[in-house]
């Protein structure tokens, strides 16, 4: 599978996953081949990363998953491991290839009672996959319960049990598992928060179902990587200058609000904007001057002085927001950007002021021929599209609020969703939790204004922009604050060995 393809990061819906299930039978592949090849998946896992494992305790459900862990059972007592296992219900009432994986359980099969991990090694949840559509409860919920209290490491088959996989959701209860094996695709419930922290480490496997049954699967969700939008990136040409890499006007509040743009504006700069320039009144840029060098200063007193500033079709791309204010001059200088040509990613109090008229503003956005981005935090997307019902998944949530608004919606959080108004929508996985802080969000925002100045479409440029702020946190470590993700981006965009950082060029260039 070429890593550098949109389709290799695509997410499949518990749904479609039980449609490439199908095809692949249909194709003449049997289901217990399928089953067989997951359950080795898991052992695999198991045995590479808990070989000191001696006694391993399987917890299997009534269907496919629970036959995937008959599977992993038997290949684990031959491999000379010490297993037990429990199973839900009657195991003369499994039926089809959990019926057969069962038969070829060479092992007894024992009831679960509090205390029978205290000399286990490793627990197996194989209970209930993705398809899950039910709260748990019963017997179940107390297995489940009991295997939480333990201080046994759990390796579940395909998705935790009790965690939705299409919406990440816990359905009652849920496994906390230190580590995932998952199959073909990822579920958009292993990014999803919870399933996403209840995930752990998460292995995808390789069971045999070819990508062309993606030739009768419309797949519109998709993990955030750089095979999604690596045809885009940029990159550089060996001719370019900078002057065809696009100039990023970064919007400055007053004097006293400063440190938000210049956040901005230096990370627009960082990611390969070929200038870079704070535009705003005259006393904001006096404190500006003093801490920037490549990045210029453009005063503009006035939202006319905007207007003129955007009149030149060079200045195409806008970053406003971060540290504008929520007066009547940022009300104006919101509208004169809106009037502008330019490419727009909005964030902080942008979106704020746009939340006074949500419908209105819906209307501006959608009437302009470049399309914009709007990077609201949860309380942002609160005021400007009404307040999340927490019972809705976070990728419904944002698909609906990029259709309504016409714009590219990234709602930021441990799990970040971006959404086009098509449809389209990606979840991204990569960002640590300490990029919970004061200024990220502003640096996000100049990352993805300044892939826009060169070029780079509005849903691929915030896909690639969240995913740069990830890895870019990531490198700066815990404790970081918001001024070293400069420094951890610079660290991600050096590493030039990887495909996609000249694989946007060499596509433009037919190589």
């Amino acid at each position: 599978m070429d890593r550098n393809t949109p389709l290799a990061t695509a997410l499949l819906t518990p749904e479609e996953m039980g449609e490439a299930d199908r095809l692949t039978i249909e194709a003449g592949t049997p289901g217990i081949d399928l089953m067989i090849q997951a359950g080795r998946a898991v052992f695999d896992r198991a045995i590479a990363g808990y070989p000191e494992a001696e006694l391993i305790h399987v917890f299997c459900g009534m269907g496919n998953n629970g036959g995937d862990g008959f599977v992993v059972a038997e290949l684990l007592r031959q491999a000379g491991r010490r297993v037990r296992v429990s199973c839900l219900g009657d195991p003369a009432d499994l039926t089809g290839d959990a019926a057969q994986a069962n038969r070829q359980w060479r092992g007894d099969i024992r009831p679960f009672h509090p205390g029978e991990l205290d000399d286990a090694d490793l627990a197996i949840d194989a209970m209930f996959g993705a398809g899950l559509s039910r709260d748990i409860e019963g017997k179940a919920a107390e297995w489940i319960n009991q295997i939480n209290a333990s201080d046994v490491p759990v390796l579940a088959v395909d998705l935790p049990s009790g965690i939705c996989g299409l919406t990440g959701k816990m359905r009652g209860t849920a496994i906390a598992a230190e580590e995932t094996v998952t199959f073909f695709r990822k579920k958009p419930g292993h990014l999803l928060n919870p399933g996403k922290t209840y995930s752990g480490e998460i292995t995808l496997s390789d069971i045999g179902i070819e990508d062309d049954v993606f030739d009768k699967i419309h797949i519109d969700i998709f993990e955030n990587a750089p095979g999604l939008w690596a045809a885009e990136w940029p990159g550089y040409a060996p001719d370019g200058h900078k002057y065809g890499r696009g100039h990023t006007i970064v919007l400055t509040g007053d004097a006293l609000s400063t440190g938000a743009s210049r956040l901005t504006a230096t990370a627009a700069l960082r990611v390969g904007a070929g200038l870079t320039s704070i535009a705003g009144p005259k006393a904001a840029l006096m404190v500006h001057a003093a801490h920037l060098t490549a990045i210029m200063l453009r005063q503009a007193e006035s939202a006319d002085d905007l207007k003129s500033l955007l009149n030149d079709p060079r200045m195409n791309s806008v970053a406003a927001g971060p540290g504008l204010g929520t007066d009547d001059k940022a009300r104006r200088a919101l509208d004169a950007i809106l009037e502008s040509e330019a490419a727009l990613t909005l964030d902080a109090d942008a979106i704020t002021l746009l939340a006074d008229t949500p419908e209105k503003s819906f209307e501006r956005l959608g009437a302009r021929d470049q399309m914009t981005v709007l990077t609201p935090h949860a309380g942002e997307f609160g005021r400007l599209f009404g307040s999340i019902d927490d019972s809705r998944s976070k990728l419904d949530v944002t698909r609906e609020a990029a259709a309504r608004s016409g714009a590219v919606v990234v709602l930021k959080g441990g799990d970040t969703v971006i959404a086009h108004p098509n449809g389209k929508a990606a979840i991204n996985g990569n960002a640590p939790p300490w990029l919970a802080t004061a200024g990220s969000g502003d640096v996000l925002t100049g990352i993805i204004a300044g892939l826009r100045a060169q070029g780079m479409s509005a849903f691929d440029a915030a896909c690639a922009g969240v995913w740069l702020h990830g890895e870019a946190g990531k490198r700066c470590g815990a404790y970081m604050v918001s001024e070293e993700l400069e420094r951890g981006l610079r660290e991600v965009l050096e590493e030039d060995s990887q495909d996609w950082l000249v694989h946007g060029w060499l596509e433009r260039k037919g190589g």
